[in-house]
Order: structure tokens, then C-alpha cells, then sequence
């Protein structure tokens, strides 16, 4: 069974919004206004976000969530 991969996800979160030009901030506010800290757990990998939250990611970077997603 595959799992989620927490600190590649986390990276590939970061390096994807980079590749964006986006900051965190700027991330936050797309996400509907998420908390910065909430940003910065995803990338550190301390949390992961919700399925509502990767769908947000996925509609604002423009690709699929299993290309945001690193699986085990």
C-alpha cells in the first residue's frame, strides 16, 4: 500500500510554489487565507494539508494533486 511521503511532499510543496514565484504569503492568501504557519508546517513537513487544501493546491498551481503529492 502506498503512502503519503511527508518530507518530500513538504519539499515538493515549497519547490513548486517557488517555480511559481509565489511566497508564502502570497500562497496564503491564494489558499484563501491559511495561516503562514500552517504554509510553513506543510514545507517542514510537521502537518499535512486537509484533501480540501490539496485540491486548493492543485486548482492554484495547476496540476494534479498526485503531482503535488510524493508517494513512499
Amino acid at each position: 500500500m502506498a503512502t503519503i511521503d511527508m518530507a518530500r511532499t513538504g519539499q515538493n510543496i515549497k519547490d513548486i510554489r517557488i517555480r511559481h514565484n509565489m511566497t508564502i504569503d502570497g500562497l496564503c492568501e491564494a489558499c484563501g487565507g491559511i495561516s503562514r504557519t500552517a504554509v510553513c508546517k506543510w514545507q517542514t513537513s510537521k502537518s499535512m494539508p486537509t484533501i480540501d487544501n490539496f485540491v486548493i493546491l492543485s486548482d492554484i498551481f495547476g496540476m494534479p494533486i498526485d503531482r503535488i503529492i510524493v508517494r513512499r
